[in-house]
């Protein structure tokens, strides 16, 4: 019996009511190859998870890096029953909503009003709206990624679906690179509304790279944009821009701000938020109240406690250990490591007669068989610990060897249990 099996019979019957049998593309098979990977998980506790058929794995995916403190904290979980039992969603608004943004206020640089939503998606939607507005200006220009909504998706290769009239809007520029920065600026002169780009990714930013940044947008008129939903509650207490001391006029936030419940925020300078109340970004379950009682939770642990800290500590381990086992193994054509501690990236290389999605397919299969669920990026909660990184470590101690005897043979398919994972889109 595969050691899949009952994933693999619920994703036959999900299928018949679900597009790819999941509500997250991240999370369906076009990210884990079948035959060889967990499709559906049970349960978690701290950093761990358990598929339906009981394998127990040391997760670094995190739900695509939402968890920030582990699954099923203690204090959020008991902050989050309270709640329910006193009600989540109510006809007025609740001081949970008031208390919250007073937490983002206080610990984000460029934030004097917030508005919430659920999704990262919405509160990058919100971001270029209110530019937009305030600039009275259409054109945006993006580094990264930054959602589903037709004004980002338009501008990638999934962009079936999109009007060419929004497609013309958006226009992409490239990370660390001010010359192409200033020539979107100078084809489209006095239209461009807003830069938003995610302030790290892949590569940290060059010397004055996100200052000289600023400095263009503003000299054009243009408002600069963070997309902190990845960064934000992982690279410092205040998000990258804290990092970095580089103040956007707006940022969007989300991800990590809940332990897994669905919140985002918008926040920034208060005469570009005050535009809320001209533009309309409004939801019924804005301020609902049990993802707001985790945030609440969340948000003071980050600030009280040693959570980024420890976020960066353990995730550096991961990082200086895996550059050295990629070099011990002669690995370095077939991967690297990049990012911060914190969301630390495993690059994988084309490498003759192999291309990258082969040997990232053939890696999850050997990673998940070990117990590790990774698909990317080693998105690190607070809860990880050290045996934690020493199976990890140990895995690719395993597998690294495998895989570069496997190309310099010639024997890497022949060792596939699945099919090769297809392309989606890049986008870092």
């Amino acid at each position: 019996m595969s050691r899949y099996s009952n994933s693999e019979k619920m994703l036959e019957r999900a299928t018949r009511t679900i597009p790819l049998g999941s509500q997250t593309f991240s999370k369906s098979i076009t990210q884990y190859p079948l035959g060889v990977s967990p499709l559906f998980i049970s349960h978690g506790k701290g950093s761990r998870v358990w598929d339906v058929d009981g394998n127990e794995y040391v997760d670094f995916v995190n739900a695509l890096a939402s968890v920030t403190l582990g699954y099923n904290d203690l204090d959020v979980t008991n902050a989050v029953k309270s709640q329910i039992e006193n009600g989540v969603s109510f006809s007025l608004p609740h001081i949970l909503e008031m208390e919250v943004a007073e937490l983002l206020v206080e610990m984000i640089p460029c934030a004097d009003m917030v508005r919430f939503g659920k999704n990262g998606t919405d509160a990058t939607s919100a971001a270029i709206r209110l530019a937009r507005a305030y600039t009275e200006r259409e054109h945006v220009l993006v580094c990264g990624y930054h959602g589903w909504q037709d004004w980002y998706i338009g501008s990638t290769s999934r962009h079936l679906g999109v009007p060419n009239a929004v497609r013309e809007l958006t226009h992409t520029f490239n990370y660390n690179d001010l010359e192409s920065l200033q020539q979107r600026f100078d084809e489209f002169p006095g239209k461009i509304a807003a830069v938003i780009m995610e302030p790290m990714n892949i590569a940290w930013p060059e010397k004055d790279f996100l200052e000289e940044t600023k400095k263009l947008c503003h000299e054009n008129g243009a408002l600069l944009i963070f997309d902190e939903t990845i960064t934000g509650c992982r690279f410092s207490r205040g998000g990258a821009q804290e990092s970095f001391n580089v103040t956007p006029d707006l940022a969007t936030f989300g991800k990590g701000l809940a332990n897994g419940f669905p919140l985002s925020a918008i926040v920034g300078r208060a005469e570009i938020m005050k535009f809320m109340e001209k533009i309309f970004f409004s939801g019924t379950f804005g301020g609902e109240t049990a993802s707001l009682a985790a945030a609440k939770v969340v948000l003071e642990k980050i600030r009280d406690t040693d959570v980024v800290e420890q976020l960066s500590k353990q995730g550096k381990k991961i990082v200086d250990e895996l550059d050295n086992k990629i070099k011990k193994y002669g690995a370095e054509s077939l991967f690297g490591i990049s990012g911060h501690p914190s969301w630390s990236i495993l690059t994988i290389k084309d490498c003759e007669p192999y291309n990258s999605l082969e040997i990232k397919t053939f890696l999850l299969q050997e990673l998940f068989s070990r117990g590790i669920l990774f698909i990317g990026s080693h998105n690190m909660s607070y809860a990880h610990t050290d045996d934690d990184i020493k199976k990890l470590l140990k895995a690719y101690d395993e597998i690294l060897p495998i895989i570069v005897d496997s190309v310099k043979n010639k024997t890497l398919l022949e060792n596939l249990k699945a099919d090769t994972l297809k392309p989606i889109f890049k986008v870092r």
